[in-house]
């Protein structure tokens, strides 16, 4: 599992899209479509680089942490004795 926080978004994503284009290609090949006239399914290409496309959507961007603008002061008059 270091390996994989090793990684960079860019390898990631290029480590998805590869399977993401074999699960295509497997749907392609698998499932297909008999008579030609789907879309995706019917050519190998498209349904690879369709594959590839959503493996590489998948994989999220690392989230930044957000500083607090408050600088860990309290304005609120709640917490305040009078």
């Amino acid at each position: 599992m270091e390996f994989l926080k090793q990684m960079t978004v860019w390898q990631k994503r290029g480590a998805a899209s590869l399977f993401g284009g074999l699960a295509g290609y497997a749907y392609y090949h698998y499932v297909g479509c008999a008579s030609g006239t789907c879309a995706i399914t019917s050519n190998p290409y498209i349904s690879t680089l369709y594959g590839m496309a959503v493996g590489a959507l998948l994989i999220d961007k690392p989230k930044k942490n957000k500083e607090d603008p408050s600088n860990g002061t309290d304005d609120t008059a709640a917490g305040q004795k009078i």
